[in-house]
């Protein structure tokens, strides 16, 4: 049964950029006992959600400080309630992103899940390890829950490691575990390590913990790349093909000497005549090298330009730069 509570609302228009004023808000919400404030046209920065004192949290959105934004002021335990409704969202959320996913497939979680799992794994012994942190809370027995529900286990608890190499949180004299690994529980087989990386830290007090984990990459055969067909346009060079392409672009164009106005159809013209005279490429990517202009004299110019740079990496000196350059 739940007992009526009465609760007192509030709005206010409060026309600031300046984010610090929310510790004003907080004291004037005690003094006249207003357990939730609606603010408007805030003009404050981002989406964000920070504790203002006296016991209040202010969640708020804004686009930038140009255009009005919106946001709420929450008593305590009204703020325990919002956090709770989040935790249920984000794990409502997590499940069905699980389920979307076909069950063949290898899914790896990494997250800091704010939990602690805790010691042993007495009555858990399909999710997780013994080689967990502290007691379990509310939070690490969420981990669990999802873990049993998705057949998933707990990486980091199969792993006995040392103090230094299990704390994942460090602030203080606080030293805990919130960040996990999860994996699907067959395929934990192929994880052989997991661990905290001690001495690597981009936040000060989380730490980054890796696995171990061997995979079976297959490789696919390379499939033909079709590309676009492209008119043979080098056998220009040859006169008696430049002749020909002449002659029949001549009789397209009705034996006109001046081209006409209409562009488009003269260039459609065009490259009709050429398709047909000079031919098109088959369409399909060549592996070697069998180009009109792969040639001996080519071939021996890039052969030269590969021994100057062997000689100029050899021995530095501005002879041998100024050769390989040349080349």
């Amino acid at each position: 049964m739940v007992d009526p509570v009465e609760t007192i609302l509030g709005a206010l228009c409060v026309r600031t950029t300046i984010t610090w004023k929310g510790r004003e808000l907080a004291d004037m919400m005690e003094r006249r006992k207003v357990d939730i404030l609606c603010v408007q046209e805030t003009r404050w920065k981002g989406s964000k959600a920070r504790s203002i004192g006296a016991g209040f949290k202010l969640f708020y959105y804004g686009v930038d400080s140009k255009r009005n934004g919106v946001g709420v002021v929450l008593k305590e335990e009204f703020v325990r309630n919002v956090l709770e409704g989040e935790k249920e969202r984000f794990w409502s959320e997590l499940d069905e992103v699980m389920e979307s996913i076909p069950t063949g497939e290898r899914v790896v979680i990494g997250a800091d899940f704010n939990g602690h799992v805790g010691e042993g794994n007495r009555g858990d012994e399909e999710v997780m390890g013994k080689f967990g942190v502290k007691e379990r809370n509310l939070e690490g027995q969420m981990v669990v829950d999802f873990a049993k529900r998705m057949d998933m286990a707990v990486v980091n608890t199969y792993f006995q490691k040392r103090e230094e190499h299990r704390v994942t949180y460090k602030n203080g004299g606080r030293r805990t575990r919130v960040d996990y690994i999860l994996c699907r529980r067959s395929n934990l087989k192929e994880i052989s390590d997991c661990k905290v990386v001690v001495g690597e830290s981009v936040a000060r007090q989380h730490r980054m913990v890796v696995c171990r984990m061997t995979l079976l990459v297959c490789k696919k055969k390379r499939s033909k790349i079709e590309i676009e067909k492209k008119t043979k346009l080098w056998k220009l060079k040859k006169e008696e093909c430049c002749e020909e392409f002449r002659q029949k672009l001549r009789q397209a164009l009705g034996g006109q000497v001046v081209l006409p106005d209409d562009w488009e159809t003269t260039a459609e013209v065009i490259r009709e005549t050429g398709r047909k005279v000079l031919g098109v490429s088959s369409g399909r990517r060549k592996e070697d090298k069998e180009t009109w202009w792969w040639n001996e004299e080519a071939q021996d110019s890039i052969q030269r330009k590969r021994l100057a740079k062997k000689k100029w990496d050899m021995d530095r000196i501005e002879e041998n730069i100024q050769e390989y350059k040349e080349l």
